[in-house]
């Protein structure tokens, strides 16, 4: 796997894992009636944070043990990082982009739809966020195909 593989794996993980979280809390929060303010700002905030920081660690954790794992594989002191982008790399960055900020506009114009309909504020930011999450997901998978494909 390439080292651009690994980190759309860890970020599609992450992604994936954190909108999991989110439409739990949201799910929980409307059974119980405590879908207010306060404790949607608090999802908000938990789900930003995560989104950066575990990113980021993960990205670097997983890392380090790809590295460790070629050193016990090739018995070299030193393993190679190919970590340089081509022409193929970025192209297919820039695919994905485009794909996450069409599911993301898409979703722009749900959540402005509610609030047109009548819905509160609150559960237009709150699909901002969903539509947020659920873009770059779908930016990580469609990168994932591109690369398997060999495009």
């Amino acid at each position: 796997m390439s080292f651009q593989e690994k980190n759309i794996t860890v970020t599609l993980v992450n992604f994936t894992l954190i909108l999991a979280y989110f439409l739990i809390r949201v799910l929980q929060m409307a059974a119980t009636e405590t879908f207010t303010e306060p404790n949607v700002f608090r999802l908000w905030v938990i789900i930003i944070v995560a989104a950066v920081v575990v990113t980021i660690a993960a990205t670097i954790l997983t890392q380090i043990v790809s590295a460790i794992i070629e050193v016990i594989q090739t018995g070299d002191k030193e393993p190679e990082i190919e970590d340089i982008a081509d022409e193929r790399d970025k192209l297919i960055d820039l695919r994905g982009t485009s794909i996450t900020y069409t599911v993301y506009s898409l979703g722009v114009l749900v959540a402005m739809l509610t609030f047109a309909f009548g819905q509160p504020p609150l559960i237009m930011f709150s699909l901002l966020i969903f539509f947020g999450v659920l873009a770059q997901i779908v930016g990580d998978i469609s990168r994932l195909l591109l690369y398997r494909r060999g495009f």
